[in-house]
């Protein structure tokens, strides 16, 4: 059957899904927040070496909680972890949450990356303020969100042109939905320690996957330098990870998730070089809605997978693309200003 991206190429495709934004310019940092209208069911794969995260075993599945809330992905390192208590507050008070008799508690599983050294201010005081921006992300969650320099996103950078430049990362999100309503979306925040370009041009890893030039329509290149399949590192070793999202409308089990998240990784593999560092934290997301049940549990799986991959490529080379506006943020340049001009 044919895929094609859904009419927001997003991750609010997939019905009952919001995404919500909160950043700093002066911190240089931000928050985004998933945030589903109803609980879902999710799982997560980790492959990156230094990951950062909260509540992920809640997702286990041998464990006893079978729903998520909420998933938050913040900058500020291990400091930015305090974020998913934000959203906790935000469904607290609307009720939402694990029932524990007449108890409810949000489960909201969170990831960070490193965006500590970026050069924005962090002299935040005795709290970080990631806590308060989670909040207001969840609070301004809608179908319509910001890709490029936006949520955690904000301050990501990735590897660029040779060993020791940057490049500005960002937050990406693509879609793909098949002629009978099955769909599939990711979402992704870039601060790989890697590169997401081809050596020093302006074609993405990404290119075989992109639907419609939604990341420029460059394709490969015609010749593959030798020098250009070198692997290129930012020259901060702990400045890195790369957060995935997958949702689908599929209705999936705990170790379906599970599946559907390490197939997805490859997609990461396909975008960024070289990926899943010792530097890196670099994990993936899958979400269900459970809305449409799989007539061959074991094909369609497969099927979905190979989506998710392709999807979350896209979704990385996406981020890249749109990634720029940062007033005061000439150390690191953004796609748009290395290339799109030229």
């Amino acid at each position: 059957m044919n895929w094609q991206p859904g009419p927001r190429n997003l991750l609010s495709n997939i019905a009952g899904i919001s995404v919500g934004h909160c950043h700093d310019a002066k911190l240089r940092s931000g928050v985004t927040v998933i945030l589903p209208d109803r609980p879902v069911r999710a799982a997560a794969d980790i492959r990156g070496g230094g990951p950062g995260t909260r509540e992920t075993e809640t997702m286990a599945d041998a464990g006893l909680v079978n729903e998520l809330h909420a998933l938050v992905l913040s900058g500020g390192s291990a400091f930015g972890l305090d974020a998913a208590t934000g959203v906790q507050s935000f469904l607290r008070e609307k009720g939402i949450g694990f029932a524990v008799g007449p108890a409810r508690v949000p489960i909201v599983p969170q990831a960070i990356l490193f965006d500590l050294i970026n050069g924005g201010d962090k002299n935040w005081g005795r709290h970080p303020p990631y806590r308060d921006m989670a909040y207001d992300a969840a609070a301004q969650a809608s179908e319509q969100f910001a890709l490029g320099t936006a949520g955690a996103g904000f301050g990501a950078t990735i590897a660029w042109a040779k060993t020791g430049q940057r490049m500005m990362g960002g937050l990406g999100s693509a879609s793909l939905v098949r002629e009978d309503g099955l769909a599939v979306a990711a979402l992704v925040a870039v601060n790989a320690a890697g590169s997401v370009t081809i050596g020093d041009t302006p074609h993405f890893w990404a290119a075989p996957f992109e639907h419609d030039a939604e990341f420029g329509g460059l394709g490969l290149p015609p010749s593959l330098a030798e020098a250009a399949k070198q692997p290129i590192l930012k020259a901060g070793g702990a400045e890195n990870t790369t957060l995935g999202v997958i949702v689908t409308n599929a209705a999936l089990i705990k170790a379906e998730l599970k599946r559907l998240a390490i197939i997805a990784q490859t997609g990461l593999a396909r975008a960024i070089l070289p990926v899943h560092t010792p530097v890196d934290g670099d994990i993936v997301f899958a979400l269900s809605t459970g809305e449409r049940d799989l007539q061959n549990p074991v094909f369609d799986l497969a099927e979905l997978g190979a989506h998710a991959a392709n999807t979350l490529s896209r979704a990385v080379a996406r981020a890249v693309y749109e990634a720029g506006g940062i007033d005061g943020a000439s150390d690191v340049p953004a796609y748009r200003d290395v290339y799109r001009r030229k």
